[in-house]
């Protein structure tokens, strides 16, 4: 099986196999050479990962509202 491009995955999909590669790492399950491979591949999901969150962070929005209640305006919201 072809490993897919870190680059191709949806934030989930990355998560998911960070967690499996976290995992494996954890348990010693693979030779040092692969373990080497393994930490890299869990370094451009975690960077992935980070970026994607920092991507929807920036999409966040408060909507203000006026006196009747009625949406007046959308703006960033800050400290997330």
């Amino acid at each position: 099986m072809t490993e897919k491009s870190v680059s191709e995955m949806s934030f989930e999909e990355a998560m998911a196999e960070l967690d499996a590669v976290v995992g494996k790492l954890d348990r010693g399950e693979v030779p040092l050479d692969e373990s080497i491979a393994l930490y890299q591949r869990g370094a451009a999901l975690k960077s992935h990962c980070e970026a994607k969150l920092k991507e929807a962070e920036e999409k966040v929005e408060k909507i203000t509202t006026g006196p009747d209640g009625a949406a007046t305006k959308t703006e960033k919201v800050d400290g997330i």
